[in-house]
């Protein structure tokens, strides 16, 4: 049986490639989505991805992703810092998920550097551009 991955892109993702390139770089997010999708088909995982400025669409995604998905690969943008609605969706569902960010968080305003979704996951890569959601990928591949 061939494990299915959820990636959810959360708020202003969908400007990557014009958005702060000197933090995210000049790629937009359709190329980042084709790498990920050929990235998880090389560890035999089918994708699907799920980009939304809204928190609730992104809960909503979460609480479908409890008996649709083996995993969930999440950059939940801004809502990473304060958005307790998607740590308790995050602890409600029963599949491992992975906080990933682009830019280093610590290294960057002090406020980023706290998650509140953080606790609630298998575990967070941030700082290695997209190479944070390829590491997910593989990690959720291994699990």
């Amino acid at each position: 049986m061939i494990k299915k991955i959820l990636v959810i892109h959360g708020p202003n993702l969908n400007l990557l490639g014009e958005r702060e390139p000197g933090i995210y770089g000049n790629t937009g997010i359709d190329a980042l989505n084709s790498t990920i999708i050929d990235r998880a088909k090389k560890h035999g995982l089918e994708c699907e991805i799920f980009q939304s400025n809204h928190e609730g669409a992104i809960i909503d995604k979460l609480h479908a992703a409890r008996t649709a998905f083996d995993g969930v690969i999440i950059n939940a943008g801004a809502y990473t810092h304060y958005s307790y609605a998607i740590r308790d969706a995050i602890a409600a569902i029963k599949v491992p998920v992975i906080e990933v960010h682009i830019s280093n968080v610590f290294a960057r305003d002090e406020f980023r550097s706290k998650s509140v979704i953080a606790p609630v996951c298998k575990g967070s890569i941030s700082g290695f551009g997209f190479g944070s959601y390829y590491l997910a990928v593989q990690a959720l591949a291994e699990l």
